[in-house]
């Protein structure tokens, strides 16, 4: 600040940081520290905690339904990002040109990102139904005997991706468009007095300029593909037969269910160590890789 002493600037900013630092220690701070404490106790919210441990985290490398659920995530993660990335690159690719109503269009396509996930699961359990759903009566107009959906242990979590990716496709294709926008005309240029066809300027142009963008859309879409709950909570619980359960609804069975906080908290701990370390991963990948 002008006129004043490093020292006098820096108890400004003290005093400026102060509130912000102060909220997050009491929201975020203490309860990630807290979080720790408790994997290694055993509590059930209402009596005394006792400490065991490395107990839970034991009993969690010799728990099948975690690595059922573990599984599980991993399914909906290799389903889900391929979708949101390709189809968030094709419309963006589609809206960065010029046409009509296309801010209407982005809208439109954006509009499913802001909506509450209770309401669209509603939605999508309801498309499914295999009685009176529209996709089952729209297969059968064609002649197919559409599958039972969320009913059946192997079309459930498809159900589920499904859904996820329609609606997180338009945050994908937003930032695909601020990544194209910031790519510049005179390559296309170049390539078309070059001769180069709309594939040849996709593959060579578009895609490696927008590795940073990619890169990043899949950062995000990884770590939050890892804490799908919502719509595998509404949709099916975790069914048929747990062929849908992740791991946080894993988490919340054990915390909010089941009562067992010390596991349920051992199990964040994994889960966060599983995020770090994929994440770790393609960070490693894209020193290499992404200009």
């Amino acid at each position: 600040m002008v006129g004043m002493t490093r020292k006098k600037t820096f108890i400004w900013l003290c005093i400026f940081l102060l509130p912000n630092l102060l909220g997050f220690l009491t929201f975020i701070g203490a309860p990630i520290v807290s979080s720790l404490i408790i994997s290694f106790t055993d509590w059930d919210l209402l009596g005394e905690m006792q400490f065991t441990g490395f107990e839970n985290y034991i009993r969690l490398a010799q728990d099948p339904d975690f690595w059922v659920s573990f599984r599980n995530t991993i399914f909906f993660i290799l389903g889900y990002i391929p979708l949101v990335l390709i189809f968030g690159l094709a419309c963006a690719l589609l809206l960065n040109k010029q046409m009509k109503f296309r801010a209407f269009f982005r809208a439109t396509f954006f509009l499913p990102v802001i909506t509450s996930w209770v309401a669209v699961s509603l939605v999508w359990k309801w498309l499914y139904n295999p009685e009176y759903g529209l996709i089952n009566y729209a297969l059968s107009i064609i002649g197919v005997d559409g599958p039972q959906w969320l009913s059946d242990p192997n079309t459930a979590m498809i159900g589920i991706i499904l859904a996820s990716a329609w609606k997180d496709i338009g945050f994908v294709m937003v930032l695909f468009l601020g990544g194209l926008q910031n790519i510049s005309p005179s390559f296309y240029e170049a390539a078309s007095i070059d001769g180069a066809g709309n594939a040849r300027k996709l593959w060579n142009i578009t895609i490696p300029l927008l590795a940073p963008t990619t890169f990043f859309v899949t950062i995000i879409s990884l770590i939050n593909s890892f804490q799908v709950f919502d719509q595998v909570m509404i949709m099916t619980g975790g069914g048929p037969g747990g062929s849908t359960e992740v791991m946080v609804q894993n988490i919340y069975n054990h915390a909010f269910r089941y009562f067992e906080m010390g596991y349920a908290s051992a199990m964040s701990w994994v889960l966060f160590l599983v995020i770090f370390l994929f994440t770790w991963i393609q960070m490693k990948v894209q020193d290499r890789e992404v200009n």
